[in-house]
């Protein structure tokens, strides 16, 4: 793996591992932390992809991990050691995969590169090249530690944004080979993935981009996932001597890089709702102002009630409010994409429709705020999220 620029030395160019038959459409599967309610999707993808070569068998969907984790740890394990075995993989030479995702008629494009986790925090005022966008709930890491370190390989569904309004960096990428070119099952439209024949220019292109903050990328997706891949780098590490750490391949993450300029890549608030049988003292409670509204609906009605223009801030604001609230007079809180979904659920309590972030705020409010509240934002739908194809060594 090689880093270059000792000022900015956080990206390697990998050599990827991509499988040498397997069909694409049953190999690909989607992000494991989707669909965590919903049984009869990774029911299907199981059926999917029986008695086939897969990367379900290579990760663990969230959704199993309150009963049997030590099994299915085990035998994911099994499977990769097999897979590597067998030659499923084939290892292409170094250099960088840029991806091109097409969903609901529009193209995503993506780069797939390694990041050095000695660049990376997820805790705030770090100040580090590679920055978490979200809080980081540390409870949620020991089962993606202990799942990692058993694995040979990582699979990653890690989206990591950079501020590139002029396209710097795709401008740059030489194309060569496609790689592989298909469908993706359970309506995740379709993949596209191209060799970067000049990996190494396509990264001085992201370096020019780095702020005078010392900001490079930001997480999108899959925090928590590039938070356990850091720990279990912390782990590792105590035991290798000092040559040894600047090439341990688990030093080293797979993500995909995407513009935040992408006109793919779209912003969606994440709503709040209140389910209580007292939503007329919710709103006569509101304590929260600011210089634009955000709409409430509770039963069949509707009003508009102030909101900061510091859309972090105010739903630092909200989510104190709700807990306050909760705790007088109960209830619970969801988070709720989708206005639609919030105007069904609000006969039930109190739905607010929360605005999106604008692209060009973005990078801006990390630098000076640090990780964003949770549940502040969505990239796309759930279909819509990175789908598993490329892998890495990391041991």
């Amino acid at each position: 793996m090689e880093l270059a620029k000792e000022e900015a030395g956080c990206i390697g160019i990998p050599r990827i591992l991509l499988p040498r038959e397997a069909d694409i459409y049953t190999w690909a599967v989607i992000a494991c932390d989707q669909f965590t309610g919903d049984a009869a999707y990774w029911k299907n993808v199981e059926e999917l992809t029986r008695g086939k070569y897969s990367t379900y068998h290579l990760i663990y969907p969230e959704i199993y991990l309150k009963s049997g984790r030590k099994e299915r740890t085990e035998a994911i394990n099994k499977a990769m050691a097999r897979y590597l075995e067998e030659g499923v993989f084939k290892e292409c030479e170094e250099g960088f995969i840029l991806t091109e995702r097409t969903f609901g008629g529009r193209v995503r494009t993506g780069i797939m590169l390694a990041v050095d986790l000695e660049s990376y925090s997820f805790r705030v005022g770090d100040g580090a090249l590679i920055r978490s966008t979200e809080e980081t709930v540390e409870d949620r890491l020991p089962p993606r530690v202990d799942i990692r370190r058993g694995a040979a390989l990582e699979l990653p569904h890690i989206m990591l944004l950079y501020d590139d309004p002029e396209f710097k960096v795709l401008s740059a990428a030489e194309r060569g080979d496609i790689l592989y070119d298909s469908r993706l099952n359970m309506g995740g439209g379709s993949i596209k993935g191209i060799f970067i024949k000049n990996s190494r220019q396509v990264r001085d292109a992201f370096y020019s981009l780095c702020t005078e903050d010392g900001m490079l990328f930001a997480v999108g997706d899959g925090n928590h996932s590039l938070a356990a891949a850091k720990l279990m780098w912390e782990e590792v590490k105590r035991g290798l001597d000092g040559e040894s750490r600047k090439v341990h391949p688990a030093r080293f993450a797979l993500c995909e890089a995407v513009n935040i300029y992408d006109p793919a890549l779209i912003f969606h608030p994440i709503h709040r709702f209140v389910r209580t049988a007292s939503p007329l003292e919710f709103i006569d409670g509101w304590n929260i102002c600011g210089g634009q509204n955000v709409e409430i609906l509770y039963g069949a009605s509707k009003s508009s009630l102030p909101f900061p223009e510091d859309i972090p801030s105010g739903i630092r604001r909200l989510d104190d409010y709700i807990a306050a609230f909760i705790a007088e007079h109960g209830g619970e809180v969801d988070y709720i994409h989708g206005d639609e979904q919030v105007s069904a659920l609000s006969g039930d309590g109190v739905g607010i429709l929360l605005p999106a972030m604008q692209k060009g705020d973005f990078f801006g409010l990390i630098e000076r705020q640090g990780n964003l509240p949770k549940k502040t934002f969505s990239m796309g739908e759930g279909r819509e999220k990175r789908y598993y194809i490329e892998a890495k060594r990391i041991k």
